[in-house]
């Protein structure tokens, strides 16, 4: 756990938690705390029962807020893309007149951001923080989307150039996860417009408009994940497409090689007939006379079937 007092961006280390109970002169303290400390936090913090057990619980955590007598209780996902699956993280926060008390089970990337640009706008307010935090933790959704459409974009190439059976096995992954992820950012989405419109004594007024501006980006996320829901349709269709367009080529191979091979066998049942009165079986050049005519019947088709794009 960490307490920081955060003044005008400028974070001077705290070591006594009791420090914190208390308003300070200027600034607000940050509590950056994982979920055994919550022990100790709950009773100093008057930190309800709920919130609490949402923040221990090892079930995935809806994107909510709880409006509690002294705090506010919020928690929004941040996420993880690892080219292969994605993560969602809950950032659990406890929002307090002079306190706002993070709590994480791994570590977030956001928060580690967030430090510069607190300094940078000399941030001196908890509800500024959680304006700043929530921003970032969105702003990283458009960054996941983008190597998302990549990885689409990729997977496409790959198909249209050399299918293969594991592209519907990351089709399916992949579209999969766009679905649940899909699914997830309803409720975020809810929790920023409550930010947004709700009267919220713990959050300045002027403050609330610029959680408008979030929501709207969380509007165009979720229409961007709707997008690629049916990329990943098309996509199928696609892998589709190309399985049997190389089945049809591969039966096309095959039945040009058969039908090239079909009159040599012919002239080799014409003439594997024990038949005695065959003038041919007696000709001294008739052996080198049918191999030539195989050969030449056999090379005529192919040239035929090349030129005509069969094969």
């Amino acid at each position: 756990m960490k307490i920081r007092l955060v003044n005008n961006g400028v974070f001077i280390p705290v070591d006594d938690i009791q420090q914190a109970l208390t308003p300070p002169a200027e600034g607000f303290y940050w509590i950056d705390a994982d979920v055994d400390d919550l022990a100790v936090l709950q009773p100093l913090f008057s930190m309800h029962d709920l919130a609490v057990e949402d923040c221990l619980s090892d079930e995935e955590q809806r994107p909510k807020i709880e409006i509690y007598e002294n705090h506010y209780f919020i928690v929004i996902n941040s996420i993880r893309f690892d080219d292969e699956e994605i993560f969602l993280r809950a950032v659990n926060l406890f929002l307090g007149r002079h306190f706002i008390i993070s709590v994480t089970k791994q570590k977030v990337s956001e928060l580690r951001m967030l430090k510069p640009i607190l300094w940078e706008q000399e941030i001196s307010s908890p509800d500024r923080f959680l304006y700043l935090l929530v921003d970032l933790i969105v702003d990283n959704y458009f960054t996941v989307g983008d190597r998302i459409e990549a990885r689409i974009e990729k997977l496409e190439e790959d198909i249209l150039m050399h299918t293969k059976k594991s592209h519907l096995n990351e089709i399916i992954g992949l579209r999969s996860e766009i679905l649940w992820l899909k699914k997830v950012l309803g409720p975020q989405k809810e929790v920023i417009n409550t930010l947004n419109k709700k009267d919220l004594r713990l959050i300045d007024d002027q403050l609330q408009k610029y959680f408008s501006d979030i929501y709207e980006n969380a509007v165009k996320i979720s229409e961007t994940f709707e997008t690629y829901r049916d990329l990943m349709g098309n996509l199928r269709e696609a892998y589709q497409s190309s399985i049997a367009n190389r089945a049809n080529e591969i039966m096309r191979v095959f039945t040009a090689i058969t039908t090239v091979f079909m009159p040599l066998t012919v002239i080799t049942g014409i003439y594997g007939m024990n038949f005695d009165n065959m003038p041919e079986l007696h000709w001294r050049y008739g052996y080198y006379a049918v191999i030539g005519l195989m050969i030449t019947l056999g090379l005529t088709m192919f040239f035929i079937f090349r030129k005509k794009d069969w094969i």
